[in-house]
């Protein structure tokens, strides 16, 4: 969530409004409410459900996909595979959820009632081909998918049984790559196809074509693209993948991609590809959009914001995983669970190490460039070795971990794999403990974005770094791939429980 400030000009809110790993926006109203969907890639449960009554203040309400049913991630699941790019619609006095999993399953149609769940199981979608569908309808009821590259298909979302063959719409322009993202709309006398292309790094953009009839044929926007910071001296880059809402008073708004590079050259951005908001005029038939900035003027209507603060504590006392909590392909009941030792987290080793696909891990999203995260572990009672770790992916991740009567600071970067630094474990249960600090100034274009902490705590408080290693190598610019760091809790041999886990933001 973030908090709107009132300044001399008025109210206003900060950009990203929904910050970290949530990639991929799609949103949706449904009378006063709003609702959007996020890409979530190789972590269960899958695409994250945020509500907000303004645009701007978001919670998370659920994960659609939280059953092995609907979400199957084999073993052997990449990281950055999985889920990819959902879109969230309201019709027809249902939610309809269309994602590819890229995994295995293809294309996937799922329906609710309650967007915050349950949802129902997925209907196969065998016949509509490519990443990124799309689902509109037309006036008389007719259904049609569109999907990257960019091309449609006639669609029973009942069934999942398609009609003709696919068809070519528009790619957007001449010679951009990866054309993708495709949502269509009936705004007015037109249909309106808005596309991400440039591919989703610094040269992302937005572009919009129009047409009579959802088949088109589609005129492209003579000033296309309708966004982009590719080129840009700006603190927000790769801006794309949009889909578009109105909002309350008839104004309309975009929500979009984009990411906050750090440090020198080429700049890198740790928190993965977040969600921000800005607004769009209609000039001649064509959307108009606004500066995309940090801090923007905020929406005409009363702001709303959630009755609660987002909770960043969890001591475990609920029978299940609150929904923020994400882990990797799977999340067995027997390896992960609050209910074995009543107040704490137990989790009980799959993998051997962070480096395995199948490590049991459960972690949330790095949100704040600056923050803290503090556990407390009793590794002992289970006999077992675990810790705290920020991850990327296999290949990419530090963590603090009691093992073998020792605390130690383990770094894998690629194909180095290293204890960094160790010390004797305090006696009785251990704080574990991590901090992120971005670079203030950037004097060295060589420096990197962040400096991570990791370390535990004695007795007293007093915290004990063991490790402060450079954040580039958890970046995307460094490791590739689609998302954005996590903190978690993991187990890697026999049996470790955690008493509570706190996530300080130490930033605005």
């Amino acid at each position: 969530m973030r908090v709107t400030s009132v300044s001399e000009t008025g109210t206003t809110f900060s950009n990203p409004v929904i910050p970290g790993f949530y990639p991929d926006p799609s949103i949706c109203r449904a009378g006063d409410d709003y609702y959007l969907a996020c890409s979530s890639f190789e972590y269960f449960p899958g695409v994250p459900i945020l509500h907000s009554r303004d645009l701007v203040h978001w919670t998370q309400i659920g994960n659609a996909l939280d059953r092995p049913s609907q979400l199957r991630l084999p073993p052997d699941t990449a990281s950055s595979g999985g889920i990819y790019a959902p879109t969230l619609r309201h019709h027809d006095g249902r939610f309809w959820l269309i994602v590819t999993n890229v995994s295995g399953d293809g294309n996937l149609l799922f329906t609710a009632t309650d967007p915050g769940g349950p949802w129902s199981e997925p209907i196969r979608l065998p016949g509509v081909h490519g990443i990124d569908p799309d689902i509109a309808w037309d006036d008389d009821g007719t259904c049609w998918c569109t999907t990257a590259g960019v091309g449609q298909i006639r669609l029973d979302p009942h069934t999942g049984e398609t009609f003709g063959t696919r068809r070519q719409l528009w790619s957007g322009a001449p010679g951009a790559k990866a054309p993708e993202a495709p949502h269509l709309y009936r705004i007015g006398d037109y249909w309106y196809l808005l596309i991400a292309e440039g591919g989703t790094e610094r040269g992302h953009g937005v572009s919009i074509a129009r047409g009579r009839t959802p088949t088109g044929p589609f005129e492209p926007c003579p000033a296309n693209p309708i966004l982009t910071h590719r080129g840009a001296d700006h603190p927000i880059q790769n801006t794309g993948h949009a889909d578009l809402v109105q909002g309350p008073d008839g104004s309309w708004w975009m929500v979009l991609l984009g990411v906050r590079p750090g440090g020198g050259t080429p700049g890198w951005h740790v928190l993965g590809r977040e969600t921000y908001l800005v607004p769009v005029e209609w000039v001649d038939g064509w959307p108009v959009v606004g500066d995309l900035s940090p801090v923007l003027p905020a929406p005409s209507w009363p702001l709303q914001p959630p009755a609660a603060p987002p909770q960043h504590r969890d001591d475990f006392d609920a029978p299940e995983p609150a929904v923020q909590w994400i882990s990797l392909r799977q999340r067995p009941a027997e390896d992960c669970t609050t209910k074995q030792r009543p107040g704490w987290l137990t989790l009980r080793a799959r993998g051997g190490s962070l480096d395995d696909a199948d490590v049991t891990f459960m972690g949330r999203r790095q949100q704040h460039r600056s923050c803290r995260v503090r556990t407390l572990v009793d590794a002992a009672a289970g006999q077992g070795d675990g810790g705290l770790a920020v991850r990327l992916d296999e290949s990419h991740h530090y963590s603090v971990e009691v093992t073998s009567g020792q605390v130690r600071v383990r770094a894998r970067i690629g194909p180095l794999n290293t204890v960094v630094a160790s010390r004797p474990t305090p006696p009785g249960p251990v704080v574990l403990r991590v901090e992120t600090t971005p670079v203030a100034t950037v004097n060295d274009p060589r420096s990197g974005p962040d400096s991570v902490s990791l370390g535990f705590e004695e007795p007293d408080g007093t915290f004990v770094e063991l490790a402060s290693l450079d954040g580039r190598y958890l970046s995307t610019e460094v490791a590739g791939g689609f998302t954005g760091r996590v903190f978690g809790m993991y187990a890697t041999a026999g049996t470790v429980h955690f008493d509570w886990f706190d996530y300080e933001p130490l930033e605005d």
